[in-house]
């Protein structure tokens, strides 16, 4: 059966919209190449997207693993095609996890499970995305 979510977009004038998903929290969009933006572009929400699903799968596997994890801290980059549609062609995640003994081996494989086989974000990325990782743990 699939799973659908869903969202109403409402035009507030220029290139700034309001964005209202299924979970009822307003969410606004806007341009960066206009004066007086006031909020993300739509490819800036996509990178957050990303970088918020994966970041959500990695506490939840390292909570199943019973890891100490204290703070985890996730750095990504887009790099955009140069022409369009310009789409991420690459994604650059770097996690900073915190935890005090907190097993390498379990953080890379809570990384690896999240790309594989949980991030629905960035799963629904282009085939030809490039995402490259790099995880740094705190001993604290």
């Amino acid at each position: 059966m699939a799973v659908y979510t869903s969202a109403k977009l409402t035009w507030e004038g220029g290139l700034r919209f309001t964005g209202i998903p299924d979970s009822g929290h307003p969410v606004t969009i806007d341009s960066p190449s206009r004066p007086g933006h006031v909020a993300p572009s739509p490819v800036e929400l996509l990178v957050v997207g990303v970088a918020g699903c994966t970041a959500m799968d990695v506490v939840s596997i390292l909570e199943k693993m019973r890891e100490p994890l204290t703070g985890l801290e996730v750095e990504i980059s887009g790099e955009r095609a140069e022409k369009h549609p310009k789409y991420v062609a690459a994604v650059s995640l770097r996690y900073r996890l915190r935890g005090r003994g907190l097993s390498r081996e379990k953080a890379e494989r809570a990384v690896e499970l999240s790309h594989s086989t949980y991030c629905s974000a960035l799963a629904s990325l282009r085939p030809d995305c490039t995402v490259t990782t790099e995880i740094e743990i705190v001993d604290a």
